[in-house]
């Protein structure tokens, strides 16, 4: 049985090669279009890094800069101390646990495209693990991720906290705000990659890819609220 699945595989491969089968190109090139895919990410999350970065800068150098009162015509300071929403934890807690999931559903997709690759190649498969809903389960938590970061920003509006109140909260609302638009981003991708939305329409192949990326992606918005969070709560 070894044998026959061998040349079964030999077969297969020299029909490709001869161009006498016309596989899908998904499983031809999908390790490829991983890792082009993986270093374009790598670029622009370089960029969105960058960003981040000269906020955090300028977060830090506007705290020790005093400011100029026109009523009076001294130098004072306006940075005014600002108590963060203690949802913001749980916040926390919710886009961590959707990170995890985020990391079950990439590496579901990821073995799913693998196998998908092999099938077309003809090489005997093991049996096909359940599919659970990591997915749909991370865009909820993402989800409502989202909806507690409008909440903190509602109730600081409603403590007196606005975007032009003082220095401080306008940081707060810009980091936060910004983060929150990139995640945005990022959860729009999931109903794309989750093929039960669009009736298997994509093949096993793109949707590992998508999934892959969004994945990554998904982390290191993680790891930029995290940052985010450390910044606002120590550096002030």
């Amino acid at each position: 049985m070894a044998s026959l699945s061998t040349t079964t595989s030999v077969n297969t491969a020299q029909a490709l090669l001869a161009g006498s089968a016309r596989p899908d190109q998904d499983a031809l090139d999908f390790f490829t279009r991983l890792r082009r895919a993986r270093l374009g990410l790598i670029t622009a999350l370089i960029a969105v890094a960058m960003i981040f970065v000269s906020y955090s800068s300028a977060y830090i150098v506007r705290q020790g800069l005093p400011t100029l009162d026109p009523s009076t015509g001294t130098l004072v300071r306006d940075w005014l101390p600002l108590q963060l929403p203690r949802f913001l934890w749980i916040n926390t807690l919710l886009l961590l646990a959707s990170s995890f999931t985020m990391e079950l559903a990439r590496r579901q997709s990821i073995r799913e495209a693998i196998q998908a690759t092999q099938s077309m190649l003809g090489v005997p498969l093991a049996k096909k693990a359940e599919r659970r809903p990591w997915l749909a389960l991370t865009s909820i938590l993402g989800f409502s991720f989202l909806c507690g970061q409008w909440l903190n920003w509602s109730g600081l509006a409603a403590s007196g906290f606005h975007l032009a109140t003082s220095p401080s909260s306008s940081f707060f609302y810009l980091l936060t705000g910004m983060h929150g638009i990139h995640l945005l981003g990022g959860w729009f991708a999931m109903p794309v990659a989750d093929d039960t939305w669009f009736s298997r329409r994509i093949s096993m192949q793109s949707r590992g890819v998508i999934v892959d990326i969004s994945g990554w992606y998904w982390h290191f918005m993680t790891f930029l609220w995290v940052y985010i969070l450390c910044l606002l709560e120590f550096a002030r």
